[in-house]
């Protein structure tokens, strides 16, 4: 496959950081807790929670579902808008033990966009969270987008500020091989760059792209 730009960024970030062994997790489920709790806040907050949820032995689908609204929004109260995020993680979790007997492979088992849709059904549950779990707890082969990746990609003059989310992930897939650790990879690596120099204020003399920026270039 002839090398485009989305992949010449992808060698360059890779070269300039490394693998990122993105989604740091002991299991699925816990990529899937991650998954919803990580809206909206830093991952730092979410690992005190998981901490948390683990302490208390609360990572299974039943346990969530059972424990009081209570002792769940104290536990996973670092997370931001915990009442909320409490609300969703139940939503989920009943609905996996209503639908799939509590077994995550069991949805799992599906067409990627088939599983894409059905999650996406599930109250609270937006694009971002729902391929997060696609690509990282189902290992299915979807572009996962977020707002780093669309502040980076527009600042390097690829594509436009009010480009919608399925445009902006379709042009990944479009121009990369359909690979879930490829996506994976990619994804982690555009949150570090994202996180660590592309920020709201740019710093551009630490960012291995420079060479490629527009904005840079300005």
């Amino acid at each position: 496959m002839e090398k485009n730009i989305f992949f010449v960024i992808f060698e360059k970030l890779f070269e300039a950081y490394g693998p990122q062994n993105w989604w740091p997790a002991e299991s699925d489920f816990e990529t899937v807790v991650g998954a919803i709790l990580t809206q909206s806040v830093s991952w730092s907050n979410v690992e005190k929670a998981i901490k948390n949820l683990k302490k208390e032995g609360l990572l299974s689908p039943r346990a969530l579902t059972e424990v009081n609204d209570e002792k769940l929004h104290r536990l996973i109260r670092s997370t931001r808008f915990y009442k909320q995020k409490g609300e969703r993680l139940k939503n989920f979790c009943r609905y996996l033990l209503k639908n799939y007997d509590g077994s995550l492979y069991k949805l799992f088992d599906k067409d990627v966009y088939e599983l894409r849709e059905e999650l996406l059904g599930l109250k609270g549950l937006g694009e971002e969270t729902v391929d997060s779990i696609i690509l990282y707890a189902a290992k299915k082969p979807i572009f996962v987008v977020d707002a780093y990746t669309k502040r980076i990609f527009c600042r390097l003059g690829i594509i436009k500020e009010d480009i919608g989310y399925k445009e902006l992930q379709e042009l990944f897939m479009s121009n990369l091989p359909l690979d879930v650790s490829l996506f994976n990879e990619y994804h982690a690596l555009i949150v570090k760059l994202g996180k660590e120099v592309c920020r709201t204020k740019p710093g551009c003399g630490l960012c291995p792209l420079i060479d490629l920026c527009r904005e840079a270039k300005k």
